[in-house]
Parts: structure tokens; sequence; C-alpha cells
């Protein structure tokens, strides 16, 4: 059944307005699972002297059906929806997709779904399918109608139901109710995602001249005006809330910092107070990446419009609300964390608010000189740093003395925070204008790797702060599960990558007014479900995307794969990459080696020496800046598909201790999404060595049996190339003999090892080649015993202390590459010198030497390869 709303005149003249181009139609047959084609029909519609491509998509008998309009995104054309359009069709609906203004074939300029453009155009379609013979009328020019889209296409579904009374049920996707506040929250300009805008538009001329000179203008201040302000607020359905008054599935992504869970929260409370019926669902993907679970909602969306538009009493339109959960253990059973969770009413933002008090002294934070270097919260496009946010990895960057922080208690029980936290601060600035950027962080115990949920921060723009202000927050909306144990931070940091800040230096005085109040809904009922396949990313993954965002990247092309270098693990050629806003200094510089099957190699190196960096680039966490490294033949970027041939263990595993490390394992591989059976996990097993421990809870374990899990982890599928980073740290030397028969038993079979240690003589004993580096480059690369017999490197003995003086006479001597003094005696390394020259300088010297000859220890190797520098 049909909701009914007071209707007004039908459009007068739509016919003679809305013209079929001469030769622009087509029809064509499109193949369909189902048991009947789809019909489609491409035609150029003229409104208003602008050119409209459009697609009619139809299927099934001569019948009367429901239409539904479908838009698409910004910077997109109707071509993006097409899937869509034609399952809606096989779902026995008339379908009519366009390309908006600007887009794709269609012609005008570009107008932020300008209610006198955009907006006109969807009427005049309107106007069009109430002509078609196939749809369903109301009345004579009403057809019966929904419109859906995501982003763009979804503000233009909301404006439709605002402007034109005709429309029936709506179902905006990942969209603004207020353009002016998604740009400019609180006064502060939203640059990066303003810029992304124009640019993904084709640049400010596509534009309307007066939306183009809005952006030059603020773009140049760093600062919204009123009339900037006025010219997006009446682009958008805030502007026309009221008249919304029909049945709405509203959309929003979790992983979304250009339209906040804030946006859809403002529509529905409006819309439901209108008398329509609204329902919510909060998934998780969005602008900033992650699953947009389109499978999912396309079918609620069927679903909501067989019950609104066909009026099938029995169409399932799900709970009233929903969100989608995408990690974390049920601390209680170890079970997979629910998936999602509904409830059947909406709660809002700010349901069961439970106040945490806040610790922290009065702070002061400094806004540097054309707000620089900014914080890292959200980047748009960046999906890995909001997914894994939201799964424990700490992927923000906040400058020391630009940010004050203020902590709760640790929590007793854990906590969900549903909704939109709220603080109480009080800001002095030097400056009349201040900007602050304020944020929650999760801080587990020990305060490593705190996380910023879905790496939201909320602006805050703060007048008249030279006398002091007391300033109510409202923190960014979230789903977000806290642990037992962990506590909540509120940083307000003074400046942001996505935001502009003022330019000119300030300096702000900041101490919490109250407590940290978050809200809850314990009335959530879940389901459970898998963990997506990235839950289980490597820790160090934040940090480093964190550091690669400060540093301007060039897009490459991947280069096509080598076959002669198919069962070559490893080669490195001329790999260099420099170091963070530095145009001249290198991290690596001109690296290259080859490692083979079966190899054990060491990579060893003085702290500084590039040895994590290379295993950085190598693991496709960052991007070279020149050379090149291929693993199998296979070039590799970041995401690179022969990754899958690579395991990893980098600085320790995070295991849930309450399960146990088969458990543990398990719950892994089943975030992989690959197959049971391609695990190994009993060859992995067998190869750790952790035998019955295995079925006993992680948190009894020793730290050599957690590094030895840690490692079956990362053997997992038995990857054919295994990257080791310090996997000996703390543990005691009966572990690290363990360890060494780990790597040795792994490699046996002639898969790779490297492994990054400090410890030489476990080096030595377990590892079949080395790679030595020193201040990013190589220095010696070759089989261990190659390397620790080498004959350009000679033990000097004497009857004498060899003090450090004479040491360095002898380095300086031609022909000497290095003499370092060790307990044994002085280590020479020759660099065109002889044997007999070396004895000839040495007894020039008056030294009485007592022996001369090759040195065997790998210590021994090591300092004289790097000079005497710490490893």
């Amino acid at each position: 059944m049909k909701l009914r709303k007071p209707r007004g005149r039908v459009l007068a003249g739509a016919v003679a307005v809305l013209v079929l181009l001469a030769g622009a139609g087509t029809w064509t047959a499109v193949a369909a699972d189902g048991p009947a084609p789809v019909h489609r029909s491409d035609r150029l519609m003229a409104v208003d002297g602008v050119r409209i491509d459009t697609s009619y998509f139809t299927s099934g008998g001569s019948g009367r059906r429901p239409a539904v309009l479908l838009g698409h995104g910004f910077g997109g054309s109707k071509d993006d929806v097409k899937s869509q359009a034609q399952q809606l069709a096989r779902d026995g609906y008339a379908v009519l997709t366009w390309s908006a203004r600007g887009f794709g074939k269609s012609t005008g300029d570009i107008g932020l779904n300008d209610p006198g453009h955009e907006v006109k155009d969807v009427s005049r379609l309107i106007d069009w399918l109430a002509t078609r013979p196939e749809v369903q009328l109301d009345k004579p020019g009403d057809p019966r109608v929904g419109v859906t889209g995501a982003s763009y296409g979804g503000a233009i579904s909301l404006l439709a139901a605002g402007y034109d009374h005709r429309v029936d049920a709506i179902a905006p996707q990942i969209t603004y109710w207020n353009l002016a506040d998604s740009l400019f929250p609180d006064g502060v300009f939203k640059k990066l995602w303003a810029g992304i805008f124009i640019n993904s538009g084709g640049g400010c001329a596509r534009f309307e001249k007066q939306l183009c000179a809005m952006y030059d203008r603020v773009a140049e201040s760093g600062k919204p005006d009123a009339a900037a302000r006025r010219m997006l607020d009446e682009r958008s359905p805030s502007a026309v809330g009221g008249r919304i008054k029909v049945p709405s599935l509203i959309v929003q992504g979790q992983t979304d910092s250009l339209f906040p869970l804030g946006q859809a929260d403002a529509a529905a409370k409006r819309i439901r107070a209108n008398g329509a019926p609204v329902s919510v669902d909060w998934i998780a993907g969005g602008h900033d990446g992650g699953d947009r679970e389109s499978g999912r909602i396309d079918g609620r969306i069927a679903s909501w419009f067989d019950r609104y538009l066909k009026g099938d009493k029995g169409a399932d339109t799900g709970p009233a609300f929903r969100v989608t959960r995408t990690g974390g253990v049920d601390s209680t059973d170890g079970a997979a964390q629910l998936r999602d969770a509904s409830s059947g009413h909406y709660p809002g933002l700010e349901s069961g608010g439970r106040p945490l008090a806040l610790t922290g002294r009065e702070q002061t934070v400094e806004n540097p000189a054309g707000g620089a270097p900014p914080a890292i919260s959200a980047v748009p496009g960046v999906a890995a740093l909001s997914q894994l946010s939201g799964l424990g990895v700490g992927l923000s960057l906040d400058f020391p003395g630009q940010y004050a922080h203020f902590d709760s208690a640790p929590l007793t029980t854990a906590l969900t925070v549903t909704g939109a936290p709220q603080a109480r601060i009080r800001v002095t600035s030097s400056s009349p204008d201040a900007v602050l950027f304020a944020k929650v962080y999760d801080v587990p115990p020990g305060g490593k790797q705190q996380v910023l949920p879905h790496q939201l921060v909320t602006p805050v723009r703060i007048t008249g702060a030279q006398e002091g202000r007391t300033v109510e927050l409202t923190l960014p909306a979230i789903d977000h599960k806290v642990e037992a144990g962990h506590r909540l931070r509120l940083v307000l940091a003074s400046t942001d990558l996505g935001y502009a800040s003022p330019a000119s230096p300030a300096t702000y005085t900041v101490a919490a007014a109250g407590p940290l109040t978050v809200p809850t809904v314990p009335a959530l009922r879940t389901a459970s479900a898998g963990f997506p396949w990235w839950v289980w990313g490597l820790p160090a993954l934040g940090a480093l995307i964190a550091a690669v965002l400060l540093v301007p990247r060039r897009a490459r092309s991947v280069p096509a794969p080598d076959p002669e270098l198919a069962h070559l693990p490893l080669r490195i050629t001329g790999l260099a990459k420099k170091y963070a806003r530095s145009a001249d200094r290198y991290a690596v510089r001109d690296l290259s080696f080859d490692v083979g099957r079966g190899q054990v190699l060491g990579l060893l190196g003085p702290n500084g020496a590039g040895k994590t960096t290379t295993l950085r680039m190598l693991m496709g966490l960052i991007t070279p800046d020149g050379g090149e490294i291929r693993v199998f033949g296979h070039a590799i970027r970041p995401g690179a598909p022969v990754l899958s041939r690579v395991g990893a263990f980098v600085e320790g595993a995070g295991f849930l201790p309450h399960l146990s490390g088969r458990a543990n394992l398990d719950l892994y591989w089943q975030a992989t999404g690959r197959p049971t059976e391609d695990s190994h996990v009993a060859e992995a097993l067998e190869i750790a060595g952790l035998g019955d421990a295995l079925d006993r809870a992680v948190r009894t374990y020793s730290q050599g049996m957690r590094q030895r899990l840690a490692i079956a982890q990362a053997m997992l599928g038995l990857p054919d190339l295994l990257i080791l980073d310090e996997p000996t740290n703390g543990l005691d030397p009966p572990q690290i003999r363990e360890m060494r028969d780990v790597m040795i038993r792994y490699a046996a079979e002639g898969r790779t090892v490297i492994v990054s240690s400090h410890l030489l003589a476990e080096v030595e004993q377990s590892c079949t080649h080395l790679v030595v580096m020193d201040h990013g480059q190589l220095v010696q690369a070759g089989p261990v015993a190659e390397i620790t017999g080498s004959g350009d490197t000679l033990l000097v003995t004497s009857a004498d202390e060899i003090t450090e003086a004479l040491a360095g006479k002898v380095a300086a001597l031609p022909g000497i590459g290095s003499a370092v003094r060790t307990d044994d005696g002085l280590l020479v390394r020759l660099d065109g010198a002889t044997p007999a020259a070396l004895v000839s300088e040495l007894l020039r010297l008056d030294l009485p030497l007592t022996g001369v000859g090759p040195h065997r220890r790998l210590e021994d190797a090591f300092l004289t390869l790097i000079g005497g520098q710490p490893v």
C-alpha cells in the first residue's frame, strides 16, 4: 500500500518540454539470468537546452509496473549503475538511469544538484515516465516512482522527494543532508574533499560560474564565508526537509569522512518528524573505502520498493536500525564478533549516554605557521586507514606540541560506543580565532597502537577565545567496541591534513571542563558472521601509511612479469628510498641482491642501515623511490597479488589470550577467506613444534611459545617466501635455539626465509646466506661461510695492546678498507692491499706481531665490514 500525501497540480506541458532527439533512441535486449530478457533503450533527452543522456530498462510482460529512477555518484555516469538497473528491471520495475549535467554524455554545467537545474531535470524525467504505457500511474501525469542512488545520486533522491510530490519512496545512500555542514563543518574548510569534488568534476570550469568563484574564494582564504555557506545550503536536502514525507531507507557509511553518520541522523530525524516511515542502515564502507555491501544493500532497496511501491505488505524491509560490525571477538566465548546488530527503532546518536571522567592538566597547544606539518586522521581515498582503524590497528598521526589529550580511567568492562560522544572543553587563544580538531582514541594497556575509530575527527572553530571560552563538543558518530582495560582519550589537535587551519601561528590553552559522555545502545540485537579479509592487517601498516602520506608520490604502471625469474624467490635491483621530505638523503640506495630457493638469508646491518625500510618495501607496505623488487618474477607494489606467496612476522602478533593457539590460527585463516584445506595448518604447526600447548589458552604461553605461534601464523598457507623481523626478541637462549630450528625446518622443503636479527651468533648458525647493509647500501652479500672466511679480512694479533690510535693509523694506510679493535686483536679489511703489504706496514709501525691470518667468526666479519658500528 502506498503512503498517501497531498498532491498539487501536475507540471503542465511536460511532453512539449521533454523532447526525444531524432535518431537518438535505440532499443537493445540485455541477456538476463531470469526467464525474460531485460530491454534497454538509450536516448538523449533535451531539457531547457541541455541534453541528458538516459537509459531505460524493462523486463517481463506488458502490464504496468512501478518505476525507479537510479542516480549515479559524483564524477561518474549512468553506466556505473547499469547492473543494479538491470536487476531492478528483472524484479519488475521500469528503471530509468541518466547521467547528470556535466557527466558522461550529458551537457550543461555541474550545479551540485541545483534545484533549478539537476533537480528540475529529475522532474522532467518523471514527466517522461508518466507517458510510458508500461509504467503504473497513481493518476494522469503521476507515475508510481521511487528514487535511489549513492552519494551525488543519493542527494538527488532526497531533493527529488522534497521538490516533486510525485516521488513515492526513496533510498538515498552515503550522501549528505546539508552540503555546507559536510564541506564547512563548524566553519572549517574541508579542503581535501572539496578539491576532490572539483577535480573529479573535470575542473572548476566545468561547474556553474558562481560555484567555481565560490570555491576559488574559499580555497584561497582557507575559511568559508556566509555567501559560500548560503550557496551550499540552498542546494541541500535540508533546505526542503519539511517537505520530504515519503518512506525513506537511509544508508550511510561508517568509513566516511566526507558524509559522516551525523548527516544520515539529521535526515532520519527530520523525515520521521514529517510522519514518514524511516529505516537507517550503517554499512561498513563509505567514501573512504571499505565494503559497500552492494549485494545486501541492493536487495534491501528492492524489498523497500516492493513494500512501498508495489504495496507488497509481506516484503521484508528490514529493521528500523542496522549497523555492520566488522571486527573483534566476543570476549565471553571466543566466537567471532557478531557482524551486524539491529534494533526495532532508530536510537539516534545520543542514546544511553555514559559519562567517563577525564584526567589531564591544562595544556598548551601550538598552531604552527602555515598549519604545517599537519596531523593525519582520514585521508580521502585511502581505504586501509579507516578499514584497519576499526580493527585495532593505529593509523593516525599527531605531532608533539600540537595537541592536548585527556584520558579516562581504564574500563572495567567492555563498552560498545554507538553514536556521537560528547565533551566540554575550556579554550583560551592568543588569536581571536582558534581552530581545533577533536577526536577520541581507543588506547590499549601500555598506550601503544592507539586507535582512532574509522579515522574520524570533528573540527571546531572557536571565536572570541582570547578571554577564554567553554565549548560543547560533539565528536564523530561511530560504532566501536572498547575492550575492558582500555582507556578513551580525548585529543584536541591544532592541525589536520584534510582541513584548512589558520595560517598564522597561535598558542591555545586547553583544559577539560567535564566528562566524556559516550552513547550506547544496549538493545541492539546481534547476529553472527565471519570476518572480512582485511581484519588481520599487519600492526606495522598503520604507522607506515601515515608516514607515506606525507611524501609526494607518482603514479606508476606495474611492469609485466618476467618469466625468466619465475623460479627466483627474490631479486632486488637498484632499490632506493629517500627519507621523508628530503631530496637527497637516502634510507636505502642502489641496493641489489638475489635470494634463491631453500636459502635462509640473514639481513644484517647497524642501526639505521636501512634493513627495516627494505623489508617494508619488500612487503609492499611502502613504495620505492627507485629500483625494483621482483618476487617470483612479479614486480612488488602495494597490494600486488604475488604478495599472497609471502608470509611475514613483524614486531609480534596480537593474539586473543583467552583462546587456544589453535583457535587463534583458525580465526586468522578464516579471515583470509581462503579455503580451509589451503591453510596447511598441520604442516605449519609441525614446523613450529608447539605440541600439546596448541590446545591451551594463549595467556598460559611463555614468550617463546607466543613467538613460535606467531611464526606458525605467518607460515599458514606455507608461503614460498617467509620474512621474519627480529623473531628472537625477548627470548632466552633455549628459546632462541628452538626458533633457529623452526627456520631451518621451514626452508628445508625448498622454501625461502629472510630474517633480520641483531644476534650475530644465531644468524651464523641458522642462516645459509647473508646480506650486510650499511648507510642504506650493500656492503657484502653471499654464503655465510664465504663471508666469515673471506680472504679480504685478516685478524692481526700482537704481544702488546693495540691502541685506538694505532687502529686509526692502520685504517689510514693505502689499500686498507677498515681496521677495528676487538677482544681478539685488530680486524683489518683489505681494499687493494695484499697481506704481505699489510705485514710490512705493521712492522714499520713497530707492532710486535704474534699472528696475521683470516678470521672465522661472523661477528668479526660484520664489525669489519661496517666499521665497528653497533648492530
